[in-house]
């Protein structure tokens, strides 16, 4: 009985021990590296929780931010608790975004009757995306040519002032506002999330993407660059009418799971309210891109605006020779996919050489690829070139010309290479894909390196020495490769000249 008593008391003392033991071991963690050695604010700002920073709760959770902005779509039944929610939008619908101004009395009285600018986008949420992102909004611009990622509905919204789109940058566009009145604004996203995957499967598979919003006030210069406030939100966008499918989709799940599981998600919410993150930051690959002050003329362009200037130059496709070797190392097959706008499969082709690549037949990169963008990629690892349309010769009219036809109608003789006295003429080839008379306007005044405004107007010689103008119904009735020398004629009302084709 008495060793039953003693026990308690053993036992007790060994305790005792042990914690001063381990009090002692933790009395000098830290000293070592000094005071403010060691900080979680400093560990967080480490690159790999940057995306994480729009997740992570404020310091504040009661704190009133100036600016609120909503999306009037709801959210996803389908998603966690403390996860981000997430939204559903339609191609190309209108969707309304509430600017609204939270701020207390006496806050940033620096904006009181003045305006500011908001900077909105559309970009990956995925942080693989994210590192090659210029490479697939470019391959998403050549596949749509002409088309934006992003646009505002300016007939539905209210309250914006100057609305301006860059059509260097198709996820982004920019508009005034005054807090102190009632601003909304209407967007239109135009990309799906399945046009950023590898393999198509439909909606549900496709990529997130986030719309954030940066405002900016006026600095002392004029500018929009001293940064108020940024919140973004994470969207999935879906072919017209596919969002409200899926939005019911979730929720038909939702109804089937029992009490228990449903208190693990969070409920849908008929307007989702963007949340604060950090600034988005100044995109550098893109020449000339506008920085968040837009105040010269030459950094914004007004929105529709678009390339449709007569003296605006289209980009060049990729160059016809630039073809696939089988010399070719991994790292120039990738430069290579990515110049002739297959960057959505550089991954999958990693390590394939220029020799791996053309060893593939058809089949395979369509199986690998899909349909549509394996037959293309088929037809530019064998190099196959799309004809033109039509193809015509030219060669410009000289006095010497003139003389050698003088001779060769008095001799009856028609030599196309040249003459008896071993003259020859250089003819030019002029590929034609329009057929129409502003295009072969262009192609001359290219060959001969002039202006197409010094061009009045192209005519074709016909029977007896006639001037017939032409015309685009002309030119789709020339024959394949037919030869013509061209004579000039000065116009009489200007400086330009009349072009004939004999």
């Amino acid at each position: 009985m008495a060793w039953a008593l003693k026990l308690p008391l053993a036992d007790e003392v060994i305790e005792s021990g042990l914690v001063q033991d381990f009090d002692a071991s933790l009395s000098g963690i830290g000293q070592e590296l000094g005071a403010g050695a060691y900080s979680m604010s400093d560990v967080l700002a480490l690159p790999i929780f940057k995306q994480e920073e729009s997740s992570l709760p404020p310091d504040n959770e009661n704190k009133i931010l100036p600016f609120q902005y909503v999306l009037c779509a709801a959210t996803s039944p389908a998603v966690k608790l403390h996860d981000e929610t997430l939204t559903y939008l339609n191609q190309g619908q209108s969707y309304e975004i509430r600017m609204l101004d939270n701020r207390k009395l006496g806050e940033l009285p620096e904006i009181n009757g003045k305006l500011v600018k908001s900077i909105f986008r559309v970009v990956f949420h995925d942080r693989r995306l994210q590192y090659t992102e210029h490479q697939q909004l470019e391959g998403w611009r050549w596949n749509r040519p002409g088309d934006r990622i992003l646009d505002i509905d300016i007939p539905m919204s209210v309250g914006i002032i100057d609305p301006r789109a860059n059509p260097n940058q198709l996820n982004t566009v920019e508009f005034l506002w005054d807090p102190a009145k009632r601003t909304s604004v209407f967007i239109q996203v135009h990309c799906i999330s399945t046009e950023f995957t590898m393999r198509k499967h439909g909606g549900e598979k496709g990529v997130p993407f986030r719309v954030q919003i940066d405002t900016f006030k006026e600095n002392e210069n004029g500018e929009y660059t001293e940064h108020l406030h940024s919140a973004s939100c994470q969207i999935k966008v879906f072919k017209p009418k596919g969002a409200d499918r899926k939005q019911k989709t979730d929720r038909e799940k939702m109804e089937k799971r029992t009490p228990h599981e449903k208190e693990k998600y969070q409920p849908s919410y008929e307007t989702t309210i963007l949340t604060e993150c950090s600034p988005w930051p100044e995109i550098t690959y893109v020449n000339n891109s506008p920085s968040p002050g837009f105040n010269s003329s030459h950094s914004s362009f007004p929105l529709g605006e678009g390339n449709g200037s007569p003296n605006h130059q289209p980009e060049p496709p990729p160059p016809v020779t630039d073809n696939l070797l089988p010399t070719t190392t991994p790292q120039e097959a990738q430069q290579w996919l990515h110049r002739n706008r297959f960057s959505t499969f550089t991954r999958l082709f990693t390590n394939f050489s220029g020799a791996d690549l053309l060893k593939l037949t058809r089949d395979d990169v369509i199986q690998i690829c899909g349909p549509a963008d394996g037959i293309r990629l088929f037809n530019a690892l064998k190099g196959r070139m799309v004809r033109p349309r039509l193809t015509i010769y030219v060669c410009q009219e000289s006095l010497q010309l003139r003389e050698q036809q003088q001779q060769q109608q008095q001799q009856q003789q028609k030599h196309e290479d040249g003459d008896s006295n071993g003259t020859f003429f250089v003819y030019h080839a002029i590929y034609l894909e329009e057929l129409t008379a502003v295009e072969l306007t262009e192609k001359i005044a290219q060959l001969f390196s002039i202006s197409p405004c010094q061009i009045s107007q192209i005519y074709k010689q016909g029977p007896t020495g006639i001037h017939v103008l032409i015309s685009d119904e002309m030119i789709q009735n020339f024959q394949e490769e037919a030869c013509f020398i061209l004579d000039t004629m000065k116009a009489e009302t200007n400086d330009s000249y009349h072009i004939i084709l004999k």
